[in-house]
């Protein structure tokens, strides 16, 4: 099991969208790309391909401690 220290964050309000998304996601690393990248396709109307995936880890900052 991963240390909470380890959990990441990613919040929609950060990136650009026309579809001024609120949602915030917290996990670990790899989980919570997979989740970014579902939901950036499904919703956002992204191409599901590597470079989406590598653009969503760029923008991960660290949980807050106690999340």
């Amino acid at each position: 099991m991963s240390d909470t220290n380890d959990r990441k964050m990613i919040d929609c309000r950060q990136m650009p969208s026309e579809a001024n998304c609120q949602l915030t996601m917290m996990g670990p690393e790899d989980d919570l790309l997979d989740a970014a990248v579902d939901h950036a396709v499904n919703k956002h109307g992204h191409q599901r391909r590597p470079e989406l995936r590598e653009e969503l880890r760029s923008v991960l900052t660290a949980a807050p401690t106690g999340a």
